[in-house]
C-alpha cells in the first residue's frame, strides 16, 4: 500500500484513495463531500465510461429510437436537430438505458445477443476508463492544482479484474497510485438494496459467464423463450445472486490491496477531516 501507517496518511502532501464496493453504500456521496468541502478532485469511473468510452454508443441509441418517429427522422436527417447524452456525476440513466435489459421487446427489452454484445462494450470501457485513474492523477495536480484524489469506482471494478491474481495489471496499477479502500455492507445493507431493486430494478454489467449461467438458469427455471422473458423479472430474479458472487471478491480486493472501511462507519462521516480519520484507523486495523 502506497500509506504503510496510519502517520504515513495523515502526514501525506498527497492523499489518493480509490472507493469500491456496492452502489449505494456511499462512494459518491463521499466523494462529492471531498470535492466541495476540501478541494478534493473527484474522478467517477461512471461518469468516464458514459462520456468517453460509452458515449457515442449511446446516442447513436437515441438516435435509432429518433429514426423510428417520422417526424423527429425527418429533422435528425437533415441535420435539424441535435441529439446528445446529457450523463452527470449524479445521473448515470443514459449508460444504464443503454445497457438494456434481455428480453421482450414489447416490454423494453433486448435480444440476449445484443445484450451481451453491450455488456463486452461495456467491460472494455470500464476497463480503459479505470486504468484512467492514472492520467487523471497527474492531470489533477498539474492542470488544475489539486493535491488530493479520490476515484469513485464502479460497482462492477469486481468484474473487470482477477481479485485472486497478485499480478492483476489493472489492480496492481491503482494500488501503486491509491490506497484502495473497500467500504463494506451488512447484511442488512444487502436487503435494502435488494428492496430498492425491486422497486425499480436497474440494467447492471455482469461478468459474461455469470450472467450465461443466470440467463440459461432462469430460462429453465421459468420455461421462458427466450424472446418472452419478462426483462425487469429476470433482473430481480438475479440481483440477490450477483451481490453474493460480488462479495468474495470485493474482499479478495482489500485482503491483498487495500483495507476496509465498514458501510456504518462511512454513513458516520461528517466533513472530510472525519474521513482521513476513518482511513487512518482502517490502515491501523490493517497494521
Amino acid at each position: 500500500m502506497i500509506y504503510d501507517s496510519p502517520a504515513a496518511w495523515r502526514s501525506a502532501t498527497n492523499k489518493r484513495v480509490a472507493l469500491f464496493g456496492m452502489s449505494g453504500l456511499g462512494k459518491t456521496t463521499i466523494s462529492a463531500m471531498l470535492r466541495e468541502e476540501a478541494e478534493w478532485f473527484h474522478y467517477s469511473v461512471d461518469f468516464r465510461i458514459g462520456t468517453r468510452y460509452m458515449g457515442e454508443h449511446i446516442v447513436d441509441n437515441f438516435k435509432r429510437e429518433a429514426m423510428r418517429n417520422p417526424f423527429l427522422r425527418e429533422l435528425l436527417r437533415s441535420d435539424s436537430i441535435y441529439i446528445a447524452s446529457n450523463i452527470t456525476f449524479g445521473n448515470l440513466a443514459p449508460l444504464s438505458t443503454y445497457l438494456g435489459k434481455p428480453g421482450d421487446p414489447a416490454k423494453g427489452g433486448i435480444p440476449f445477443d445484443e445484450y451481451l454484445r453491450r455488456q463486452r462494450q461495456h467491460r472494455a470501457a470500464e476497463i480503459a476508463a479505470t486504468r484512467d485513474t492514472l492520467l487523471f492523477i497527474e492531470k489533477a495536480e498539474s492542470i488544475y492544482d489539486y493535491k488530493h484524489f479520490v476515484c469513485d469506482t464502479s460497482g462492477s471494478l469486481c468484474e473487470v479484474v482477477d481479485p485472486e491474481d497478485p499480478a492483476d495489471p489493472l489492480l496492481n496499477d491503482l494500488a501503486g497510485s491509491l490506497l484502495l479502500v473497500w467500504i463494506r455492507g451488512t447484511e442488512a445493507h444487502v436487503e435494502e438494496l435488494a428492496r430498492r431493486f425491486e422497486r425499480a430494478p436497474k440494467p447492471m454489467y455482469y461478468q459474461e459467464e455469470f450472467l450465461r449461467s443466470l440467463w440459461e438458469e432462469y430460462l429453465r427455471e421459468t420455461g421462458t423463450a427466450p424472446d418472452e422473458v419478462d426483462p425487469d423479472a429476470f433482473i430481480r430474479h438475479g440481483f440477490r445472486k450477483l451481490i453474493a458472487h460480488r462479495l468474495p471478491r470485493y474482499e479478495a480486493i482489500a485482503r491483498r490491496w487495500g483495507v476496509t472501511v465498514e458501510a456504518s462507519e462511512v454513513a458516520a462521516v461528517r466533513d472530510p477531516a472525519d474521513f482521513e480519520a476513518l482511513v487512518a484507523e482502517a490502515i491501523g486495523r490493517r497494521e
